[in-house]
C-alpha cells in the first residue's frame, strides 16, 4: 500500500477558489473605499495592516496565548515526535511550542512551513497517550504542509476589517453628515455606503471562510492518518479533548475562543445556533471519516479522502 504523503488536492482547490472569491469581493470593496474622500490614505492603511498581519500575526497569536519555544533538552520526547512527523511529512522541522494550560488543546501557526511554530497545551500532554498525541501533532504538521494556517490568516484579515469599518459606521451613526466629508454627494459614496459594502464583505467572506474551514479539518484529520497509519488513535484523541472540554467551566473556555480556528478542537462545547456556524465539522462526523480511513487501511486499499 502507497501511504506516502502529499497535499490535499481537494483543499488546494478549495483554498484557490476561495482566494479568488475573496479578491473579486474586495476589489469592489477597495474600489468603494478609494472613491470615497480620503480613500486612498484608508487603502494604504490597510496595506500596511495586512502586511503586519501578514509577517507578524503569528508572533502575536503566540504570545497571546503564553505560549513559550522550547528546546530538544527541555521537551526531546515532544521535539522527537515532530521530528519524525515532519521526515514522514517530508517538511523542514518547524519551532515547537508549549502552552501552560489545563485546557487541552494543540495548534500551528506560521505563513510557510519554513516559519511555521507548532504548539501544544500542557493539558493535552498530560491527557493523551504518546500515539494520540502523535495524531494530534500530525493533524497540526499536516495544516503545515497544506499552507492553509496562512489562507486562513488573510481572509481573517480582511474580513476584520470590514467588520470595524461596520462597527465604526453604526457606532458614529454613520459617519459625519452622511458622508466622508463636507463636499457635495457627487464627490464621492456615502459613508452610509460603505457600511453596506463593508457589511455584505464581511458576510461573504464569513461564509467563505467557515465553507474553507470545516474542509481543511477534514484534510488534516486525514493527512494525520497518512503520516501515522493509525487513524483510531487519532479519533481517540478528540474524543478525550471533547469529553474534557465538556468538564471545563465556560468563563475559562472563552478566553480561548479567538484561537477556535486554529485549534484542533474549537472550545466552544454548549450546543447553540452559534454551532451551526462553527469553524470545525461536527466531532461525529470527524469521528466516521477517521473510522471509514482506518476501514482503508486495514484492507490494505488506497486511502482517500473521507469527507462524505
Amino acid at each position: 500500500m502507497n501511504t506516502s504523503f502529499g497535499r490535499d488536492t481537494g483543499l488546494q482547490v478549495r483554498m484557490l477558489v476561495t482566494m479568488l472569491l475573496l479578491g473579486l469581493v474586495y476589489v469592489v470593496f477597495a474600489g468603494v473605499l478609494f472613491a470615497s474622500t480620503s480613500g486612498a490614505v484608508a487603502l494604504i492603511g490597510c496595506a500596511l495592516l495586512l502586511g503586519f498581519q501578514f509577517f507578524a500575526s503569528d508572533k502575536l497569536a503566540l504570545r497571546s496565548m503564553g505560549a513559550h519555544e522550547v528546546s530538544p533538552q527541555e521537551a526531546p520526547e515532544f521535539h522527537a515526535m515532530i521530528e519524525r512527523l515532519c521526515v514522514q511529512a517530508d517538511i523542514p522541522k518547524p519551532k515547537v511550542a508549549i502552552v501552560n494550560s489545563p485546557i487541552p488543546n494543540a495548534f500551528a501557526m506560521g505563513r510557510s512551513p519554513k516559519s511555521a511554530t507548532v504548539c501544544a497545551t500542557t493539558g493535552i500532554m498530560d491527557l493523551l497517550s504518546p500515539s494520540e498525541l502523535e495524531g494530534v501533532m500530525a493533524h497540526e504538521v499536516t495544516h503545515i504542509v497544506n499552507r492553509d494556517v496562512m489562507i486562513m490568516t488573510m481572509c481573517g484579515f480582511f474580513a476584520s476589517i470590514a467588520s470595524m469599518i461596520v462597527q465604526f459606521g453604526f457606532f458614529f451613526g454613520g459617519g459625519y453628515g452622511g458622508g466622508y466629508s463636507n463636499n457635495d454627494d457627487d464627490d464621492g459614496p456615502s459613508f452610509m455606503v460603505i457600511i453596506l459594502i463593508s457589511a455584505i464583505v464581511w458576510v461573504v467572506s464569513f461564509f467563505l471562510m467557515q465553507a474553507l474551514s470545516r474542509y481543511r479539518e477534514f484534510a488534516a484529520d486525514r493527512g494525520a492518518a497518512v503520516i501515522t497509519g493509525r487513524p483510531s488513535a487519532l479519533a481517540s484523541a478528540l474524543l478525550k479533548i471533547s469529553g474534557v472540554n465538556e468538564r471545563i467551566p465556560q468563563g475559562d473556555l472563552r478566553a480561548h475562543s479567538e484561537m477556535n480556528a486554529f485549534y484542533i478542537v474549537p472550545v466552544q462545547v454548549k450546543a447553540s445556533l452559534y454551532n451551526l456556524f462553527s469553524t470545525h465539522p461536527p466531532m461525529e462526523k470527524r469521528i466516521a471519516a477517521l473510522g471509514r480511513l482506518e476501514s482503508q487501511l486495514q484492507s490494505s486499499g488506497p486511502v482517500r479522502p473521507a469527507l462524505a
